[in-house]
């Protein structure tokens, strides 16, 4: 089982290389993440942009713009909608978004006719994430996509944090219904969907993966606020995926990791399209999107 983006890494070395398609991939960090991906073998890369912006950033950045294949667009709307074509086409494996905002990002590929969803499936952000004081890798959902999820959106999200976790290796996850306690409160929506989620795991419903909830956070993640508590729980402390019941608390809990644990590492992707989709913030460091990359391609078909 993997345990570390190290070892995505090197797992990602023995597999044929998937092909990576940056929508307006013309700011430093987006060319030079998926420049050290290639450089690694891990993928091929297509950057679809104003070719004139990119040659000045691999100029900058000593990178050689002959290691892409670049598709010349100047205008950043055509741009992703053509990067989406590509991928679209067969031509790509994962979209992978670059300097653009996430709304035209994410437009392009909920388009009915010309865009990457299939039908009746729900989009969701799925987040990987490494902290120095938790004991493994977590797998989160939604943080940035569904603003508040209702029962059948929760329960594709569950699915999706299932499926990353298999994708890591880990076939029986753990999975916490996250809410703001773990006692059964029929007053908090939060509760209510966390119960039933959990009770269709128990019913084979969800498959894959041991889910429980609703769950507190705390004991979620913590041996010593479990047994303070005496929760008796086979997902508690040791949570292997967070199911958060909005994204408030999620975007919380993800950028509270962010900026007070330094060391901590994550990537992102959006699952429910046909293929993968790298969406970390414009603002988000390239090893950020490095990881990004490399998660989307160990997903990818």
């Amino acid at each position: 089982m993997i345990t570390t983006f190290d070892q995505i890494f090197e797992e990602l070395k023995i597999k044929p290389k998937k092909k990576v398609v940056a929508a307006w991939g013309v700011d430093d960090h987006t060319i030079g993440a998926l420049s050290i991906a290639i450089d690694a073998g891990i993928v091929e890369g297509i950057l679809v942009g104003d070719k004139n912006r990119i040659d000045q950033v691999c100029s900058a950045e000593k990178i050689d713009p002959a290691i892409f294949t670049v598709v010349d667009i100047k205008n950043e709307t055509e741009a992703i909608a053509k990067a989406v074509e590509i991928v679209k086409d067969g031509e790509g494996d994962i979209l992978m978004k670059g300097l653009c905002s996430t709304d035209k990002y994410m437009r392009a590929i909920l388009n009915k006719e010309k865009g990457l969803l299939p039908p009746k499936a729900v989009l969701s952000h799925v987040t990987l994430l490494s902290n120095p004081n938790y004991h493994k890798l977590l797998v989160l959902g939604d943080i940035a996509v569904i603003p508040a999820p209702d029962l059948k959106q929760k329960i594709a999200i569950t699915k999706y944090v299932i499926e990353t976790a298999h994708s890591l290796g880990n076939k029986n996850p753990k999975v916490a219904i996250v809410a703001a306690t773990e006692q059964m409160l029929a007053g908090m929506p939060a509760c209510v969907d966390a119960a039933i989620i959990s009770k269709m795991a128990d019913r084979g419903q969800i498959k894959g993966g041991v889910v429980d909830g609703p769950l507190a956070l705390d004991v979620a993640l913590s041996a010593e606020a479990v047994a303070i508590k005496k929760l008796k729980s086979e997902v508690a402390a040791d949570a292997d995926c967070l199911v958060f019941p909005n994204i408030e608390s999620a975007n919380v809990f993800y950028k509270s990791n962010t900026v007070l644990a330094p060391e901590a590492k994550q990537a992102a992707i959006v699952a429910g399209a046909v293929v993968p989709c790298v969406l970390s913030s414009r603002a988000d460091s390239t090893d950020t999107k490095l990881n990004s990359i490399a998660l989307a391609a160990l997903m990818a078909k």
